[in-house]
């Protein structure tokens, strides 16, 4: 019967722990895409200007990475 209750607990330890790390596995993966309608209205681009996927894939376009280091603000020299 001890046997039984340690195979019991050795079960129910591992499943908890699966579930920990799956829980934070998925807060720390599953974050939203920034691609959103607002900086597309701020700025009048298309959302593939910054996006490699313009569904919102978090790959950004050379544009994209520029934009993004300067705060979401579009540079002030057209050009760039």
């Amino acid at each position: 019967m001890q046997s039984y209750a340690k195979k019991v607990l050795v079960v129910l330890c591992g499943t908890a722990a699966v579930i920990m790390i799956a829980g934070t596995m998925s807060l720390v993966t599953l974050r939203s895409a920034d691609a959103t309608t607002k900086y597309a209205a701020q700025t009048g681009k298309p959302c593939a200007q910054c996006h490699q996927d313009p569904t919102g894939s978090m790959k950004l376009t050379p544009f994209g990475e520029k934009f993004q280091a300067n705060g979401h603000e579009l540079p002030k020299d057209p050009s760039k």
